[in-house]
């Protein structure tokens, strides 16, 4: 179980529109909670870099490839004659 650090809670007033949209926006993008993506934005304006790494924009999405799929069936076969 992760331990976690003590916590403040804030409530924020006045959030204009246009920011409200873009957080949203990235929240969506994210997949990330809005709570989660206000956090992100906080930390990394108040400490220069975000409190986890996001890697997404690196690694992609899974693709899906017969021939990869044929590559690991093969290699996932049990030769019998190792295995007496």
């Amino acid at each position: 179980m992760k331990r976690q650090t003590s916590t403040i809670q804030y409530t924020i007033r006045g959030v204009p529109r246009e920011v409200d949209v873009v957080l949203r926006r990235n929240a969506a993008k994210r997949k990330v909670s809005l709570n989660q993506m206000i956090l992100e934005e906080l930390s990394e304006a108040a400490l220069g870099a975000r409190k986890r790494a996001d890697f997404s924009d690196l690694v992609g999405t899974w693709t899906p490839d017969a021939a990869f799929d044929e590559v690991l069936a093969t290699g996932r076969q049990i030769d019998p004659d190792k295995w007496r």
